[in-house]
């Protein structure tokens, strides 16, 4: 797949403005309740994008959701939940890909907490976890997303 990089994109007023410039490690959906609450939808979409390949070229997004040691990023205008950055994995951004101009080509691979899944909400994900991912099935999972994708 031609990830058309670098890509931009924004909150919905436009104040917050980001860029990729790497291709997603994965694309997931996550069926949890936070995000469901965070988003105000049935799942959040988001794309790990490599830490050194995400930026925010504009505006100054603010700590929102539960202020704890991972940082759910909104633009403090229009309150968009445009990214994360999880506690201890500070070599990834979680962005979410509906901020991201073009984002139907971010389509998720992996949906995880589908226990908290409303009964309606389905992804099309080629794979599944009830909560999260085993640690050691990340590796695998990338490199047949990369596949997936049309990156190997």
């Amino acid at each position: 797949m031609d990830w058309k990089l670098p890509r931009e994109g924004s909150c919905r007023c436009g104040q917050v403005r980001i860029r990729i410039s790497a291709a997603p490690l994965v694309t997931m959906a996550c069926h949890c309740i936070g995000c469901q609450k965070m988003s105000s939808s049935a799942f959040s979409l988001s794309a790990a994008i490599p830490a050194d390949g995400f930026e925010v070229i504009s505006g100054e997004p603010v700590v929102g959701g539960l202020h704890g040691a991972t940082k759910h990023m909104f633009c403090p205008h229009c309150m968009s939940w445009m990214f994360t950055r999880p506690e201890g994995m500070d070599w990834f951004v979680n962005v979410r890909a509906t901020m991201l101009d073009g984002a139907a080509d971010f389509a998720p691979f992996i949906e995880t907490w589908t226990a908290e899944k409303l009964p309606f909400a389905g992804t099309g994900a080629p794979h599944s976890y009830e909560t999260l991912p085993p640690m050691d099935a990340y590796d695998g999972l990338m490199k047949e997303y990369a596949e997936w994708a049309g990156r190997a």
